[in-house]
């Protein structure tokens, strides 16, 4: 109840946490929409990928086999550093000892 009586600073805080949270969700939107490609519209297109090859291999079998994982791994990782970066922008980091 007290944040719809916010003034000065207070409203200026607030409006930072908006935006901070509209950037997180929008990495997080964007991120798992890669996700989504990445785990099921390339198995849903399997077949057809089949005549793709990537090192000699189906691209198809290349993405259940390897691709995949290497590109979650690379969410995470860009998840971390961007989310880091922003935290540190939006001054909510955890401070270093």
């Amino acid at each position: 109840m007290n944040s719809l009586f916010l003034t000065g600073k207070n409203m200026q805080l607030k409006d930072r946490h908006k935006q901070y949270w509209r950037q997180n969700l929008h990495l997080t939107g964007v991120l798992l929409a890669i996700w989504f490609v990445v785990t099921f519209v390339v198995g849903w297109f399997a077949r057809d990928l089949q005549s793709v090859t990537f090192l000699g291999f189906p691209l198809s079998f290349y993405m259940s086999a390897q691709g995949a994982l290497l590109i979650y791994v690379a969410l995470v990782g860009y998840y971390a550093y961007r989310m880091d970066k922003l935290d540190r922008e939006y001054e909510v980091h955890e401070r270093d000892q």
